[in-house]
C-alpha cells in the first residue's frame, strides 16, 4: 500500500496521485506546491490522504513540497489573472495575423518560466510569427498546443441539451471511445442533432451509461419473444429498458390492446422445438436439481 494525495491543476482537470510528506496532512480544497515533471506547480487537493494499492499508481511518485504558503497563494492568485490577460493578448494578436484558429485557454507555470496556449482549428496553423509577438510582449517561453473539440468543451463548459453542466467539465477526467452502436442499443433516436453533443460529438454519457444498459438488455426479453405472464402466453411487442415494462400482446387475446407486465413478472420461452411446444428456459436451480 502507497500513501498519497490526490492535486489537480485545472478546475475540470485530471487528478494526479503525488507521495505526502511524512506526517502532513492534507485535505480536499487545499493548496499545495508539488513537483511535477513539468516543475513545480501549485494545485488544489481533491483528494486527502489515503492509502492506495501499489499496482495504481506509477511510481515513483512524485513528492507534495508543502503546503501553499501566503506568498504561494498570491503567486498563484497573480498567474490566474496574467492567464486572462494572456488569453485577450493572443486572441488579438491571432486576428491582426489572419490566423485561422480559436484561442481556447491558457495556463501559466507557477514560477512564470512559460505560458501555454491551447487553440483549435481545421488544419495546421503556421503560428510561428504569432509565437514571436507573444514573446515580445510577455517576456518568457511561449508554447501553442493544439487540441480537440472535446477538449475545447471541457476548458469552456457550459449546458447539455439535458440541462446539467457538461459532464467531461464536472467529473469525466478522460475521454472514452463513443460509437453509434450505443446509441442503438440504448433504443435513442439516431438523429446526429438528438445524440451528439455542444462539441459536434457523440454524447460522452452513451460511453458510462452503455454498462447499465447492457446489464438491462441481459435482464429483459426482447421485442417478438415468446413468454409466459399472469395472464397467459403472449408475445412481447414494446419494451422500456429503464423502467422494466413490457407491452405483452396475449395469445388469448390477439386483438385485444397489448397487456403491460413488469419484466420480473414474466418468464422468457425458448423458440417452439419439434413437437410445437415452446421450452421454458430453465433457471439456475431447476438445472442444479435436475443435475
Amino acid at each position: 500500500m502507497a500513501m498519497i494525495v490526490g492535486v489537480r491543476f485545472r478546475e475540470s482537470g485530471k487528478t494526479y496521485y503525488f507521495a505526502p510528506a511524512k506526517d502532513a496532512v492534507h485535505a480536499p480544497g487545499d493548496l499545495v506546491v508539488v513537483e511535477t515533471s513539468r516543475g513545480v506547480e501549485c494545485g488544489e487537493v481533491t483528494i486527502g490522504n489515503r492509502e492506495v494499492e501499489d499496482k495504481t499508481i506509477v511510481s515513483p511518485l512524485k513528492p507534495v513540497l508543502r503546503k501553499a504558503l501566503p506568498e504561494d497563494i498570491r503567486r498563484h492568485k497573480a498567474n490566474c489573472e496574467k492567464e486572462k490577460e494572456a488569453l485577450r493578448v493572443c486572441q488579438q494578436k491571432a486576428a491582426a495575423h489572419e490566423l485561422d484558429m480559436k484561442v481556447v485557454d491558457v495556463e501559466c507555470s507557477f514560477d512564470g518560466s512559460k505560458i501555454l496556449f491551447y487553440f483549435t482549428a481545421e488544419g495546421r496553423v503556421d503560428f510561428r510569427d504569432l509565437v514571436r509577438d507573444l514573446a515580445a510582449v510577455f517576456h518568457t517561453r511561449i508554447e501553442l498546443r493544439q487540441i480537440g473539440v472535446r477538449d475545447e468543451a471541457k476548458m469552456l463548459g457550459g449546458l447539455g441539451i439535458c440541462g446539467q453542466p457538461f459532464c467531461c467539465s464536472r467529473f469525466l477526467s478522460d475521454f472514452q471511445p463513443v460509437s453509434i452502436k450505443m446509441a442503438k442499443s440504448q433504443g435513442l433516436s439516431l438523429n446526429p442533432t438528438k445524440i451528439s453533443g455542444s462539441c459536434g460529438r457523440l454524447m460522452c454519457c452513451l460511453k458510462y451509461e452503455q454498462d447499465a444498459y447492457e446489464d438491462l438488455i441481459r435482464q429483459t426479453p426482447r421485442q417478438g419473444s415468446v413468454v409466459e405472464t399472469p395472464a397467459g402466453r403472449g408475445t412481447v411487442v414494446e419494451i422500456s429498458l429503464l423502467t422494466g415494462q413490457l407491452k405483452v400482446r396475449l395469445d388469448s387475446a390477439p386483438d385485444a390492446a397489448p397487456a403491460v407486465f413488469h419484466r420480473d413478472e414474466v418468464t422468457a420461452l425458448a423458440k417452439e422445438n419439434k413437437g410445437g411446444k415452446p421450452d421454458r428456459k430453465k433457471s439456475g436451480n431447476e438445472k442444479k436439481q435436475q443435475s
